[in-house]
């Protein structure tokens, strides 16, 4: 079976969610023997090796422009695919979900990942709010399969569009504390700071995040990491808060510092508000973290109405009290910190999600799945 996987920036470039999840659903659909075809921006990387890792990649160039760059590069990538013929191509976006009628004619089986409400969320105004809405619309018509990341997500796409999809989740991988004292530069101590992992945009509310915990009794660290790879006026209006308890960190590129942030945290703050699965979220179950988080349908669905976390809203001092209840009662978080790495084992690692797009690959082919044998 030959599967082309187009929307991401590539691979091994790991920048996103998007490029996590091309990056492990690749590297386990090649140990079934499925020929893997990744196509990457090649503006982004320095050289093009054809394989790595058994996994074959093309290098598309595109435009070097915000709003257009990802819509260039897949437009580009369909049609070379479409061209080069394979049995199935993966799309990642619901951006690109007006090139489905392009695989249509090609007479390809085409699935989507549409991931989340791109159309509601504030950074996407206007004609782009409108353009993703419609791009989701359409996607619905064209594409073969559409791939809801959450069981909410779902049910939107069945209420808006009137469609079904099939629900795959995104995975993470179970990490452990290996070299605590990479926290160290920036002065932290374990389990003296909360965290938070995001881009710097209205969709992650980090503005509400920092002013209700400015206004608790907290004495902790607050630890942003993230940033926006271009001058914005609310990243901006974030970035000039000072507060002695407020460290900014910026984009932090090495996994293993990362890693080490979540495992030694406090607490992770989860403010992001619109998609299904965020593999952030994810990120911070996997290495045992307590978690406070917005309360949405979808972070509800991820924590197991509560089970797994503790939720707070957008009103003012809901997330404050919250913090000051918990760290007079921090056995709570020691409780959630032991049970949080359950989470992923039952439903959201990398092999079951990776069996799950197999499943559907199989069923879009009509091929029998018990023939596929992994590779161990």
């Amino acid at each position: 079976m030959k599967i082309s996987i187009i929307g991401s920036r590539g691979y091994p470039y790991v920048y996103s969610g998007y490029e996590t999840f091309v990056k492990e659903l690749a590297e386990r659909l090649v140990k079934y023997n499925i020929d893997v075809t990744v196509y990457c921006h090649k503006n982004l990387f320095t050289s093009y090796p054809k394989i790595v890792n058994s996994i074959n990649l093309v290098y598309i160039p595109t435009i070097e422009e915000k709003s257009l760059s990802q819509f260039i590069h897949s437009l580009f990538s369909i049609i070379h695919t479409c061209i080069k013929r394979c049995d199935i191509i993966l799309v990642v976006n619901s951006a690109n979900g007006i090139f489905g009628l392009v695989t249509r004619l090609f007479k390809i089986k085409t699935a989507i990942n549409v991931d989340g409400l791109e159309w509601l969320r504030p950074k996407w105004k206007g004609l782009g709010s409108k353009y993703f809405y419609y791009a989701s619309k359409i996607a619905t018509h064209f594409y073969d399969e559409i791939i809801a990341d959450s069981n909410e997500m779902a049910k939107i796409y069945k209420n808006e569009f009137r469609t079904n999809s099939s629900v795959i989740c995104y995975g993470a991988n179970i990490k452990q504390s290996n070299k605590p004292e990479l926290i160290e530069r920036w002065n932290l101590i374990r389990r003296e700071y909360y965290l938070v992992v995001g881009r710097l945009i209205p969709d992650n509310n980090s503005d509400i995040i920092i002013r209700e915990f400015i206004k608790s009794n907290s004495c902790k660290k607050l630890v942003i990491v993230g940033d926006v790879p271009y001058k914005d006026k609310y990243a901006d209006k974030i970035k000039v808060i000072r507060d002695s308890r407020i460290i900014f960190t910026g984009y932090v590129y090495d996994q293993d510092c990362l890693s080490e942030l979540f495992c030694n945290c406090l607490a992770y703050i989860h403010g992001h508000e619109y998609g299904g699965t965020n593999p952030t979220m994810l990120q911070a179950l996997a290495s045992g973290c307590a978690i406070l988080a917005l309360d949405t349908k979808f972070t509800r669905e991820m924590l197991d109405n509560g089970r797994y976390g503790l939720f707070f809203n957008k009103a003012d001092n809901d997330l404050n009290i919250l913090i000051n209840n918990i760290e007079n009662n921090e056995d709570l978080l020691d409780n959630l910190r032991k049970i949080s790495r359950n989470r992923i084992v039952e439903n959201y690692t990398w092999e079951k999600i990776t069996e799950q797009y197999l499943s559907l690959f199989n069923k879009m082919t009509h091929k029998n799945s018990s023939k596929l044998v992994y590779k161990f």
